[in-house]
């Protein structure tokens, strides 16, 4: 078999030494290069399948030669040694296709993690079947989309994923990670908004026996969970002001310390984060730390809404009826044409989880082996978003979201509460206290709300 060839550039004859060394150790063919020039020749002769460089360099830096590799040698992965502390440089080579970076000194195991991540990129990977990741659809921001995912997983920058709730961050995360060298990693999604805040630290950094009341032995946090993986944010908008800090710490230093501990563990985790929020404006707001946001925002990617790819309902649908079919062992129904003009002309502001949501409940209403309009009950699906909008034009577009004949103002009011309840609920994965924080109640309000309105 070839050996894999690396290349590392560097000025100083010892640091040079000690990389090569460890690089050989690992069963890599190695050569040398101290400046710019030298590499950009060297890279021009001879095919290597890993580069790593210093960013100081006697004839120009190493943004530069990230710049010239990206260029010319896309598929080649290339890290770069910043120094201590300097995560703006880090953070800048990401941007520009770096695959990783390591601050001096540099850690040997460290190294050893990202060389050998970095050759995984190398090996051949098949892509993944579109139905394994759940990103349904033709549609060209789809396609769109799915290039970004297959680009993106080649980096091990952090990425923030943007959009309405309901949409997909989270299997687009899952997308990433499976198509990455970290697939055989552990993927840890989290959401941020259902961990109570006097738990924050012990849930993402483990906590010693006895650090505090009611720790009887050991925890292993999110963090050490994620090890050699993914550790997937969701929702980080609602991190408090005071875990912020301390995650932002955690991700320069790539290491943490467990609640009651003395010393810090070295973690070899990729951040992936997302929120329906728009995170610039809570920046704005002093909601959230600017350089917590610049830190885990070197990538975005946006998901689209089901309203931007209207054109994917049908598909969608046809899949979601006939994976409950399936689960029911039963043949599966038919969608009427009237029924699939319904749902390509509703709004979905909960996006692809309202419309499986919506099905489900049209799927257990059905009869004859045909979902029909009215099995779908959108009419009185609206939100007091919609129905204030429908308020501020004409009487007339205001009048499709009063009470049907028969419908009394007590029964529509509990529609739209119990429509507000559940998704709230699916957005906090069904976490009763974290909903009733987001809803301004108290866990006796929701409790009662939930008895009330016969929501399990």
């Amino acid at each position: 078999m070839r050996k894999h060839q690396a290349l590392i550039i560097d000025d100083e004859p010892d640091i040079l030494e000690l990389l090569g060394i460890t690089l050989e150790k690992l069963g890599l063919t190695v050569t040398g290069a101290a400046t710019c020039a030298q590499a950009e020749a060297l890279l021009a002769r001879r095919q290597f399948d890993l580069c790593l460089t210093d960013m100081r360099l006697p004839d120009g830096d190493g943004l530069s030669l990230v710049d010239h590799i990206q260029s010319r040698y896309p598929d080649m992965p290339v890290a770069v040694i910043t120094a201590h502390g300097n995560t703006d440089t880090a953070v800048e080579a990401l941007k520009r296709g770096a695959f990783d970076f390591i601050s001096k000194p540099v850690e040997l195991k460290r190294l050893r993690a990202m060389v050998n991540t970095a050759l995984e990129l190398r090996s051949e990977r098949e892509p993944l079947n579109v139905e394994e990741t759940g990103l349904i659809g033709n549609s060209a921001v789809m396609e769109s989309l799915r290039h970004q995912i297959g680009r993106m997983a080649r980096s091990q920058a952090p990425i923030f994923i943007s959009g309405e709730s309901g949409s997909g961050k989270e299997l687009v995360a899952r997308a990433i990670h499976y198509q990455g060298p970290r697939a055989n990693g552990p993927f840890i999604p989290v959401n941020c908004g259902a961990i109570p805040s006097e738990l924050m630290e012990s849930e993402f950094f483990g906590h010693r026996k006895g650090s505090f009341t009611g720790a009887f032995q050991d925890k292993q946090g999110l963090f050490q969970a994620a090890d050699g993986g993914t550790l997937f944010l969701d929702e980080v908008a609602d991190l408090p002001l005071d875990m912020q800090v301390k995650l932002l710490r955690a991700i320069q230093e790539k290491s943490v310390r467990p609640v009651g501990a003395q010393d810090e563990k070295p973690v070899d985790v990729r951040i992936l984060s997302a929120t329906h929020k728009n995170l610039a404006a809570e920046v704005a707001a002093g909601h959230f730390r600017q350089d917590l946001f610049y830190r885990i925002n070197v990538i975005e990617v946006q998901v689209p809404s089901l309203r931007e790819r209207s054109e994917d309902i049908g598909e969608l649908a046809n899949l979601f009826v006939a994976r409950f079919a399936r689960e029911a062992g039963i043949d599966a129904p038919v969608i009427d044409k009237q029924a699939l003009a319904a749902l390509r002309r509703y709004p979905f502001p909960g996006n692809v989880r309202e419309l499986e949501n919506t099905l489900e409940r049209a799927f257990t209403l059905c009869s004859n082996g045909i979902i029909r309009a009215e099995d779908l009950s959108l009419q009185t699906r609206e939100t007091p978003a919609d129905y204030r909008a429908s308020r501020s034009g004409n009487s007339g577009a205001a009048d499709q979201f009063m009470p049907g004949p028969g419908t009394s103002i007590d029964d529509y009011l509990a529609d739209i509460e119990k429509e507000i309840l559940v998704r709230t609920l699916e957005e906090n994965r069904w976490n009763k206290t974290a909903s009733a924080e987001k809803l301004g109640i108290s866990f006796r309000q929701m409790r009662y709300k939930l008895q009330k309105l016969g929501i399990d």
